[in-house]
């Protein structure tokens, strides 16, 4: 089996650890033009993940290379824009996807990433399909998970595992089916992300992983323990604040701590889906606050 030259680039992108992947990116030398597309694919999207838009949006409009690179402006505008700039974004996706070529995988991923911020399953999954990439079938599986399909997101990890078994992407799809199947299957989902942070880092993506196991398996204390080393790692982590939200509440927390961290992702990350979901929910509640009062 030949050696994959951008093996740490993609692990580290997959586990969470956007920093290393940028620092390994920078410092990986590769001569195939597919290769360099894919370490500047892979590079610009851990500063997405990071949120250092300006940055690549900067770049990006000086960028003289790849196509499909250039075509991460759109998921770095979408995430940074304002209403009128996501329906712009939308918009141009929607013109450039009636006419991409099928050697194209990084504009699909792209495009799936989008839709899936917006909530449009069916969208995403359109756009995937036909797609044979790992990355494009863990996109996917996270589809098919929100829509409670079990049964088709257990067909999708089974085809990542005839494609390559082994890969750090087909393992953590794996540990995501196992603990949407909860039960017996908490513990082998917890298994494999312990895993993953033994081979390479305990990154907030994987804190959160191993802390969602916890709570499934009514393990409050020590899934609190990790989401509180996740937020040494990224106090900004918007999911992990999310789980400590739930654990805090499982925990009988005073209300002053959930107050506190709402305030806090209210703040940083207001577009967020669970955010707009609570606001929504809160206005619903004052409203009908407001009806028995009257």
């Amino acid at each position: 089996m030949p050696v994959d030259a951008l093996y740490d680039v993609r692990n580290a992108f997959y586990i969470g650890n956007y920093q290393a992947c940028i620092n390994e990116a920078q410092r990986v030398k590769v001569d195939a033009l597919e290769l360099k597309k894919d370490v500047d694919v892979f590079m610009y999207r851990s500063y997405i993940a990071q949120k250092k838009y300006a940055l690549v949006l900067d770049e990006l409009n000086r960028y003289t290379g790849f196509d499909e690179v250039k075509d991460l402006r759109l998921l770095a505008e979408y995430l940074n824009g304002d209403e009128p700039t996501k329906h712009r974004v939308l918009a141009e996706l929607d013109k450039k996807l009636t006419n991409f070529t099928p050697d194209n995988t990084c504009l699909p991923i792209i495009a799936a990433t989008i839709y899936i911020h917006e909530s449009n399953y069916d969208g995403a999954l359109k756009t995937l399909y036909n797609c044979e990439t790992l990355e494009s079938m863990a996109l996917s599986l996270q589809c098919y998970l929100q829509l409670d399909r079990i049964d088709l997101a257990t067909k999708e990890v089974k085809r990542m595992m005839t494609n390559d078994e082994d890969a750090t992407l087909t393992q953590i799809c794996n540990g995501w089916l196992n603990l949407a199947v909860g039960g017996e299957k908490l513990q082998e989902a917890f298994y494999i992300f312990q895993e993953l942070s033994d081979k390479s880092s305990k990154t907030p993506l994987l804190c959160v992983a191993l802390a969602s196991v916890l709570i499934a398996q009514g393990k409050y204390e020590d899934a609190d323990s990790l989401l509180a080393e996740s937020l040494e790692k990224d106090s900004n982590h918007v999911e992990t604040i999310i789980n400590q939200i739930v654990v805090s509440q499982f925990m009988g927390k005073s209300p002053e701590v959930c107050t506190r961290l709402l305030s806090q992702i209210k703040n940083s990350n207001y577009f967020h889906p669970f955010v707009q979901e609570y606001m929504e929910k809160e206005k619903e509640f004052q409203q009908l606050c407001a009806t028995f009062a009257n």
